[in-house]
């Protein structure tokens, strides 16, 4: 059934219990998710909504913190909101391993336990047991999964849930009938405690009739291309009752417009052709609104449920405070080497802004290495070609993961007899390995920019700030260990080589929105926590200078300007910024005309 016509979106005419809305990092699931939430809750359901994205915005969306317990939404008398905090729920899980120790035990055993406890498997794991807690309904109180008529699900950008939602089946199949040493976790049994959850948690996801997938893209191929894949893995997941929504659907109200026109033109066609994974799903279209979704009044709006908020007039400058990109790859060119990792919320072009700076830098005469850390992996996509002294890689999960066993085997696994050696190929099998293969792959990565360019497109926010946690895990171990040795002095960790402003350069990529740039902000707080200071910002996909007059894109031109007034008021040491295109820039050679370089 379609459908794109009818005044109420067909999620909301008859949900499941639980509800996932997931996709490419930027096509709005934090926006329709919770102005979801708010129209059950509305309509008298009790409602929970909660966030697995470490780089939420929900406090912002909704003018309130966010807190690891169900909090009340003001002005929403049903709505309760809750955020899995990766670290309290590592905190919590760490104090139910220890309890398990019992009173004897000395406290030598205790700081060991704790820190076999410390690093970023225990973080998933733990963030994932709270996750299927509610699945499963577990709890008491408020906490409890069983005390709301719908739990909605605001997820991370796509690769992140992937696995988030492939944890129940992954921990189920490797707890059965392992009950012997521990796993990168520590003692087993915190895990095994575990272990009737996480098959609860399974069927839930499994059962059609408790919950629902909603796949949400922009009229865009990239992110319809993403939401085919998705829709085929969770099926093989056994997550086969999905829908789609296409968000931000535009129709030009002037014709004579260009940019108006061209702008509908796209995605008209990325929707008739979109993919067949896609088409047969039941389909909502929501349109492109001409106001932020922050506050109640916006959200309840976006979905058609209340009136349009007006917008406070802003003057409009001629031009954004900003310089273009091709002078962000010469001010790079002439550092002669290092690190460029380009950061940022997921959908605001991370990519396209990481292929264009290595091509920029091999058009100024430079070898570049050009990587990734992104699930979703799009650079050979965006180059689509190939460019002397460009080197292409990826850090692939499943490939590093199988290299780091292989490794492990090959040194502890080599004094062991067979008994030992199954033992370990065992707790190695577990799905934390993952995280711990990945940091090794990506402390390479760093330890290559030492001598040459090595532009690293990361993963969308959330799953970056996973890495960086990893990172300075890492960190304190080694310190901790080489604390009383001579060779303390000289110890250099893959966090240092970050922190050295003359090997690191941090790229922040954003959209002129109120919420990406809020998340670029957050994201820059969390990297000068761990003593990593930003290089630059850039705005991606500005408006700005098309001279557009269709009244709905004038209307979000104006709060263009304001979040580049915000950028400029002190968030950017530097701001660089690329126009909106009404093509996609694939290709080495349109790579190169972003970044294009002029010799005098």
């Amino acid at each position: 059934m379609n459908n794109a016509t009818n005044s109420t979106p067909g999620f909301l005419l008859a949900p499941t219990r639980f509800v996932f809305f997931t996709g490419k990092g930027g096509v709005g699931k934090t926006s329709l998710s919770t102005a979801t939430a708010i129209a059950l809750a509305d309509a008298g359901r009790r409602v929970l909504l909660v966030s697995t994205d470490a780089a939420s915005n929900l406090d912002e969306m909704l003018g309130m913190p966010m807190s690891n317990q169900p909090a009340q939404v003001p002005g929403v008398p049903r709505l309760r909101m809750l955020n899995i905090d990766p670290d309290a729920a590592a905190e919590a899980y760490r104090l139910r391993v220890l309890e398990q120790l019992g009173l004897d035990a000395s406290d030598d055993e205790r700081k060991t336990v704790r820190e076999q406890l410390s690093g970023a498997c225990t973080t998933e794991i733990a963030a994932f047991d709270e996750f299927a807690a509610l699945l499963a309904g577990e709890g008491e109180g408020d906490g409890a999964g069983s005390g709301y008529d719908h739990v909605i699900f605001d997820t991370a950008p796509t690769g992140h849930t992937l696995r988030l939602l492939s944890l129940p089946k992954a921990w189920s199949g490797f707890l059965a009938g392992n009950d012997r040493g521990a796993s990168c976790l520590g003692p087993h049994s915190g895990l095994k405690m575990q272990e009737a959850r996480f098959n609860a948690a399974l069927a839930a996801l499994s059962d059609a009739k408790l919950t629902t997938v909603v796949l949400v893209t922009r009229p865009d191929p990239r992110p319809m291309q993403e939401a085919a894949r998705t829709a085929e893995e969770l099926r093989t997941l056994g997550l086969s009752n999905q829908r789609l929504v296409i968000n931000g659907v535009f129709h030009a109200s002037r014709p004579d417009d260009p940019t108006a026109r061209a702008l509908e033109a796209l995605g008209l066609q990325a929707i008739a052709q979109m993919p067949d994974a896609l088409a047969g799903l039941p389909r909502d279209e929501v349109p492109l609104r001409a106001f932020d979704t922050v506050g109640l009044s916006a959200l309840r709006a976006l979905l058609g449920g209340g009136a349009i908020p007006a917008s406070a007039p802003v003057a409009l400058a001629a031009e954004l405070p900003a310089e273009p990109l091709s002078r962000l790859a010469d001010e790079l060119a002439a550092m002669g080497h290092g690190l460029i990792m380009v950061m940022g919320k997921g959908g605001v072009g991370k990519t396209t802004i990481a292929s264009a700076l290595a091509v920029g830098l091999v058009q100024r005469g430079h070898s570049v290495h050009l990587t990734t850390t992104d699930p979703a992996a799009h650079v050979a996509e965006t180059l689509n070609g190939s460019l002397p002294n460009l080197k292409v890689g990826r850090i692939d999960p499943r490939a590093e993961t199988e290299a780091y066993i292989a490794k492990i085997m090959a040194t502890r696994g080599k004094a062991l007899d067979e008994q030992g050696r199954a033992l370990l190929l065992e707790d190695l099998q577990s799905p934390c390995t993952e995280e711990v293969a990945v940091f090794h792959a990506f402390s390479r990565v760093v330890n290559e920019a030492r001598s040459a360019f090595v532009v690293l497109d990361t993963a969308p926010t959330g799953h970056s700030l996973l890495l960086m946690d990893a990172t300075g895990a890492y960190h304190r171990q080694m310190l901790q260990q080489y604390e009383s040795s001579s060779n303390a002095m000289h110890l250099i960790t893959p966090l240092m080589r970050l922190q050295d402003a003359s090997m690191t350069h941090v790229i922040l990529v954003t959209l002129p929105e109120v919420t990406p740039v809020s998340q670029a902000a957050a994201l820059q707080d969390d990297l000068r926590r761990a003593k990593i200071e930003p290089w630059a910002w850039v705005i991606n996909k500005s408006i700005a200078a098309t001279g557009t007059n269709d009244p709905l894109l004038k209307a979000r031109l104006a709060g263009e300007h304001r979040q580049a007034a915000r950028i400029a008021g002190g968030l950017a040491q530097r701001t660089f910024v690329l126009p909106w295109l009404p093509e996609s820039p694939v290709g080495v050679r349109a790579l190169e005309a972003l970044a294009a370089f002029n010799p005098v």
